[in-house]
């Protein structure tokens, strides 16, 4: 029709990108949002160091295995109580019956005599066993255990009528009875007796040995003297329970280090590169016990034992625990330089560019781990963080695209390293230090942001 003014291919109109373009350009500049997204990168981050973390239990895991499958064949870790002597007697107690009544019934129950004077040496043979890549400390030990018991006649007074002194044993608990290489005896002054596996009860001991040494009314009326001789193997260490009303023990080894534990410290020791020895005094007033009693006392007599710890001196794994707890300091201080560095010099580095550097970092732990279990923690740190600090300036080198930016990178992160490595081989000052360096971290670090204008729009 000629009236007609609507055209048949009508003309489309643009559409705008003005409004799109504009925000996304405006988030390339703004601070804060490049800001938001440097802090996220940095809790992203930290899920690989909660995994390195896990990675180290679980090679500490794997270590204490190897070691307890050592210990299982060679010997555990020894606790030496005794001698002491056990004897059994008769009293009428009230028993519960299954079906909920109870009555009196005669029951047999142990009365326990610890000697007056004792006196323990030992001597600790040390070896390095090897189970993969660990290492395991066990020793040879030769002990010699001399005791003197007052006369007994007259020794709980409430008991003593109604104890079976011809049914009397002399007791020593040894911990791991596997261990022991020879015959054990006790010398007496009328002849030997020949321990057998095994005690008449658990109440000072858990395991150990036990011979009969029945006495009659002479026998009770004398102090009794005897020396044994133990021969056996251990792991670890070698503990002692001062079950003497004047207990002196002495230990030597060729062992250069050594570690005092239990409830009481030597008295004096001498510890050289050569070994050591170390020398005990302990009276009966010193622990909850007394020198005769009955009923079951092993917690108390376990709590009061003392002796030395043969260790490695170094763990490896200890070290690395404390190293990653610095991690989120080295990435966010790396992550400080590299943003600054950004902003000062108007560069634009993409969220991917920080999180290569930042798995830059986590790599070091790794390595540490790894190089720590053959070459020692010292040498393996110096080794990782050499690797890790060529590996960031090296790539930083592009990214930002000029020589003086780079070296200040390097020099930041060789001064964290070294910070990381001061406070973790310091244990007393390690607050301290650590402190004073965060302080002046944060100062150096406040006054390179003065430079930035926060508010700028679009910056």
């Amino acid at each position: 029709m000629s009236g007609s003014t609507t055209p048949e291919n009508p003309v489309q109109q643009p559409i705008s990108t003005t409004q799109p373009v504009g925000r996304m350009s405006w988030l390339r500049r703004s601070m804060t949002f490049r800001a938001a997204v440097v802090a996220i990168l940095v809790l992203l981050l930290l899920i690989p160091l909660s995994m390195v973390q896990e990675l180290i239990r679980e090679r500490e895991y794997r270590k204490q295995e190897a070691m307890d499958e050592v210990s299982a064949t060679w010997g555990r870790a020894q606790t030496i109580t005794g001698p002491w002597i056990s004897v059994p007697y008769s009293t009428n107690e009230r028993v519960q019956l299954d079906n909920g009544r109870s009555e009196m019934r005669e029951v047999t129950r142990y009365a326990h005599f610890l000697p007056d004077a004792l006196d323990a040496r030992a001597t600790l043979d040390p070896e390095k066993r090897h189970r993969g890549i660990y290492d395991v400390v066990v020793y040879k030990g030769h002990m010699v255990l001399q005791a003197t018991f007052p006369a007994m006649n007259g020794l709980l007074p409430t008991t003593a009528p109604a104890l079976r002194w011809n049914e009397a044993a002399l007791c020593i608990g040894i911990t791991d009875l596997r261990s022991i290489k020879q015959q054990v005896k006790a010398e007496l002054q009328d002849g030997a007796l020949s321990f057998e596996p095994g005690l008449l009860t658990d109440d000072v001991a858990p395991s150990g040995l036990s011979a009969a040494i029945p006495m009659d009314s002479a026998g009770l009326g004398r102090p009794l003297s005897m020396k044994v001789v133990l021969e056996l193997n251990g792991s670890g260490s070698l503990k002692i329970a001062p079950v003497g009303r004047n207990t002196s023990a002495t230990m030597r080894s060729t062992w250069p280090d050594p570690s005092f534990q239990g409830a009481f410290l030597p008295d004096s020791s001498n510890i050289s590169k050569d070994g050591f020895s170390a020398h005990w005094s302990v009276l009966h007033l010193n622990r909850p016990y007394p020198q005769e009693f009955t009923g079951f006392r092993y917690a108390e007599l376990d709590a009061s034992t003392f002796g030395t710890d043969l260790m490695l001196p170094v763990d490896e794994y200890q070290k690395s625990t404390r190293a990653t707890k610095y991690g989120l300091m080295l990435i966010v201080l790396v992550f400080l330089v590299f943003f600054f560095v950004e902003v000062l010099q108007k560069l634009h580095i993409h969220p991917i560019q920080y999180l290569l550097v930042g798995f830059a970092l986590c790599i070091f732990y790794t390595l540490l781990i790894a190089l720590s279990e053959h070459i020692g923690f010292s040498a393996a740190f110096v080794a990782s963080a050499v690797a890790v600090i060529g590996l960031v300036v090296f790539y930083a080198r592009s990214v930002f695209g000029q020589a003086k930016a780079t070296q200040l990178l390097g020099l930041v992160m060789l001064l964290v390293f070294g910070f990381m490595f001061t406070l973790i081989n310091q244990q007393d000052y390690a607050l301290l230090i650590g402190s004073i360096g965060l302080f002046i971290v944060l100062a150096i670090v406040m006054a390179v942001s003065r430079r930035i204008d926060w508010n700028g729009a679009g910056e």
